[in-house]
């Protein structure tokens, strides 16, 4: 019985290998023989997560076509891999990708460091903060003493608690956005509200525009969806959209839906305007696409003199075209699990119909602890704390990666909790496999990308200040040095694949 659960066609992973970037030349390095360099690549593309473990691969023959090399070649590197422990086969089944025994299985997301390795590793992979105390303790208290008239029904809540959807109806009245309960259904995070939307709007095979970079979660989990994915590229710097591109995609693609980060992008941090709002609800409206528009960030804004601009669904007065996805896990504490949709009522109803096939409802007690915050301005206190951590730790680690890597480009955002790297050439994702070897954890920019972009970039979040920050970017500083002269992992990883 064949081993494989997925299989990579030839075309596919000749495109991933062709992504990964040489580093500068000049190092020193050496080049290595071609089937060392395809067996490297393969490697590579399975530790980064990019391959999954358990891909079929191409034939020999058919690979050996796609890159335009001898089979011999093909048929080198894939011994190697199987030496190495990176490659199975079966007479009859083909070849299929694995890990050594003792290797952890790459992640596809971005999933927290577990907590027994902390004291040895810097985790720059989860854009997350600790807990904003005594915020959190007195939230759960709170929500404790309201819990017993709730203990007395059965605790399914499908819409959300009500007097949570009140709330939170009321404040996005108080931002100029008139809107009743009806309007409000509470979710799991803001992944689970995202994943509703797209089980209700996009089937398997449907298209959605996303922004190119975008957040990794959301886009593997509109991939493990079935969603056919197509890239909007970010305007240059922290500009917001490119118009006339998101025009076109609209207009000729016509997708069903498309997912947007309009305040502080995750990963760029780029802060879109209020005219560029106005004129994507326009083109949303006229291609009949509706527009998912993630608000998680949009409370951490960083500089004392921001204005924020109107919220998108500030544009769509009927709310036909736009749904808004907020959550407290950014703005509060990852681990208070509590997000919201903002729709129209008919959307909302539709949505929690579905539910039932689902997760039924959020947990209660979290609820009252979100709403306990709201109604006593602890959520609030909360934020200001917040802001502060993420202003402290970014100032912190822009100077020390300024000082430790000067050819690294980057631009401070005003708001958010991630900066977007330029690694001068190095690959992105080489640097995250020779980071976790000197300490530092750090997702590469392919993770944000569709199909291979932005092999040059990384994501660095504003988890750790201080000297913590400073040691992250002498550790980055070390795992560039090894990258560059091929040390990482010996020389026979110096260099990309080049057909």
């Amino acid at each position: 019985m064949a081993q494989w659960t997925s299989a990579m066609g030839s075309t596919q992973l000749a495109r991933l290998l062709a992504s990964q970037q040489a580093p500068p030349s000049g190092t020193g390095a050496r080049r290595p023989p071609a089937y060392r360099a395809l067996a490297d690549g393969i490697r590579l593309l399975v530790l980064e997560g990019r391959v999954p473990v358990a891909a079929r691969l191409p034939a020999e023959r058919e690979l050996a076509v796609a890159l335009a090399v001898s089979r011999t070649t093909v048929a080198a590197a894939y011994e190697a891999l199987r030496s190495e422990g990176f490659l199975e086969s079966r007479r009859g089944a083909g070849s299929w990708t694995a890990v050594p025994a003792g290797n952890p299985l790459p992640a596809r997301g971005l999933e927290p460091l577990p907590p027994e390795a902390l004291g040895s590793m810097i985790d720059l992979g989860c854009a997350a903060l600790p807990a904003p105390e005594p915020w959190l303790t007195r939230s759960v208290q709170g929500a404790l003493e309201a819990l017993p008239p709730y203990a007395h029904t059965h605790g399914d809540y499908p819409a959300g608690l009500p007097a949570l959807r009140e709330m939170l109806a009321e404040r996005y009245t108080a931002r100029g956005i008139p809107t009743m309960p009806e309007q409000i259904m509470v979710t799991t995070g803001a992944m689970g509200a995202i994943d509703a939307i797209c089980h209700l709007f996009a089937g398997r095979g449907e298209r959605i525009a996303v922004e190119s970079p975008s957040y990794a979660n959301i886009l593997q989990l509109m991939r493990e969806a079935g969603a056919r994915l197509v890239p909007v590229a970010m305007a240059e710097g922290l500009t917001g959209w490119d118009m006339d591109r998101w025009r076109q995609v609209l207009r000729d693609a016509a997708p069903r839906l498309a997912y947007v980060v309009a305040d502080f992008h995750n990963p760029t941090g780029a802060l879109a305007g209020e005219d560029q709002r106005r004129q994507l609800v326009e083109a949303a409206r006229s291609a009949g696409t509706v527009l998912v528009v993630d608000e998680t960030m949009s409370e951490l804004g960083l500089e004392p003199d921001l204005t924020m601009p109107r919220p998108v669904c500030g544009f769509d007065p009927a709310g036909s075209t736009v749904i808004t996805v907020g959550s407290a896990s950014k703005a509060f504490w990852a681990g208070m699990r509590i997000g919201w949709v903002r729709a129209a009522p008919d959307v909302i109803r539709s949505l929690v119909a579905a539910r039932a096939y689902a997760d039924l409802g959020t947990p209660v007690l979290e609820q009252l602890a979100v709403n306990w915050l709201l109604n006593t301005g602890g959520w609030e206190a909360a934020v200001d704390v917040r802001r502060e951590q993420a202003r402290e730790n970014r100032d912190a680690l822009v100077a020390a990666v300024r000082r430790e890597l000067p050819g690294w480009e980057f631009e401070v955002p005003r708001g958010g909790l991630t900066l977007w790297v330029r690694t001068g050439g190095l690959s992105g994702s080489r640097l995250a496999e020779v980071g976790e070897r000197v300490g530092v954890r750090v997702p590469s920019g392919p993770r944000f990308g569709v199909d291979g972009a932005f092999e040059g970039y990384v994501r660095l979040p504003f988890t750790v200040g201080g000297a913590v920050a400073e040691e992250a970017a002498v550790r980055l500083a070390a795992a560039a040095r090894l990258v560059e002269t091929g040390a990482g992992a010996g020389a026979e990883v110096a260099q990309p694949f080049v057909a």
